[in-house]
């Protein structure tokens, strides 16, 4: 099987327990379905499947009013932002004004989203003046593309700052990597009382980072500023996750410490490391040796999938793809926090991850 091969056997399965409006959490415009929904766009964009293209439609469209309102955005969090990039390729396709309107209402958000006295976003109200990693996959993305799409170079600015600024606080130079969440009042239990950094470095957290940074690439224009600090940025981070891939080609849950009692192989992080390395090695970021790396860890992946004989909705025979090993989320803790928690099979994060992967691995794929 190809990658695509593998993302269409994903998708399929998905679409036969889940109506597009029914997708966990439902009713709730939240990032859960948003990554999912985007490793279905890309899978679209690869050949062309309407039903893709559809089933992402019609979630969207389960969660906006008709004047193009976003549903259940009441305290809106940069989780709650993330799906707005599925409507940018909506609004392209169908000239829609409520699909503006929703970016537009977005973007609003954005602009008067609370920030810490140091100027970084909030990750939540519930958490106030923390930064955490997955805000960057969270928030950036859409802030770019927007600021591409629209002539709002400030929003670029701003994602182009909130990276910059997540690189600064969370950055260990001693390995590379960034920890998962920077405490600026050094108040929480996690809290260093020195740097405010959380104590582990947490494979998804830090998966997010390159691939959202890849994204921002995308939009940020080639004469901006700060593009040469966010392509430093991406090459190192992922010139120092390479060295921690674990025996089978995965990356662990707790990143740098692989074969660690209570630590395991963990299928979201390697997705998503493998999507942004071979992005990078494609785009020519990254040297060609690193897709080596990648290779590995996709194939990693692959083994640990299992199979599930089922009926298809016209009760002919089908198959689930069952992709497990995939931590169910967490805020920041201690390294058995991180051990201990418990894993899901065929939660929408860890199936968008795997989606986001099979895109990468079949575009390395058709050009060689």
């Amino acid at each position: 099987m190809t990658p695509l091969d593998y993302a269409h056997a994903t998708i399929e399965t998905t679409q036969r327990k889940y109506k597009a409006a029914d997708l966990p959490p439902a009713h709730h415009f939240h990032y859960h379905q948003g990554v999912f929904l985007s490793g279905v766009y890309q899978t679209y964009l690869l050949d062309g499947r309407e039903s893709e293209f559809d089933y992402m439609k019609d979630w969207v469209d389960s969660n906006l009013t008709p004047d193009g309102k976003v549903l259940n955005q009441e305290d809106i969090c940069l989780d709650d932002i993330m799906p707005g990039i599925l409507i940018f390729p909506i609004y392209e396709r169908t000239g829609d004004e409520r699909y503006r309107h929703a970016l537009d209402f977005l973007t609003d958000e954005i602009d008067h989203y609370r920030k810490n006295d140091e100027g970084g976003f909030w990750h939540r109200t519930d958490v106030p003046r923390q930064m955490w990693l997955d805000g960057l996959y969270m928030g950036g993305p859409f802030m770019t593309e927007y600021g591409r799409r629209f002539n709002r170079p400030d929003m670029i600015d701003e994602a182009c700052k909130q990276a910059l600024l997540m690189r600064e606080k969370t950055e260990v130079k001693s390995t590379g990597l960034w920890r998962h969440v920077y405490d600026p009042d050094r108040v929480y239990p996690f809290s260093d009382p020195e740097t405010g950094l959380s104590p582990e470095y947490w494979g998804r957290s830090v998966g997010w980072v390159p691939v959202a940074l890849l994204d921002d690439l995308d939009n940020i224009p080639e004469d901006h500023p700060d593009r040469p600090k966010i392509i430093q940025a991406l090459q190192d981070l992922l010139t120092a996750v390479c060295k921690y891939q674990g025996p089978d080609g995965r990356w662990w849950q707790v990143l740098d410490k692989v074969k660690q009692a209570g630590n395991w192989p963990e299928n979201s992080c390697s997705s998503l490391f493998v999507a942004a390395i071979a992005k990078a090695v494609r785009l020519g970021l990254l040297d060609e040796s690193y897709l080596e790396q990648a290779k590995r860890g996709y194939q990693g992946v692959i083994d640990s999938l299992k199979w599930q004989d089922t009926t298809d909705k016209d009760g002919s025979p089908a198959r689930d793809l069952l992709i497990g090993d995939v931590c169910i989320g967490t805020g920041p803790g201690t390294y058995q926090d991180y051990c201990d928690r418990p894993t899901s099979v065929n939660d929408l994060h860890g199936l968008g991850a795997f989606l986001l992967m099979c895109a990468q691995m079949q575009r390395i794929l058709d050009q060689e």
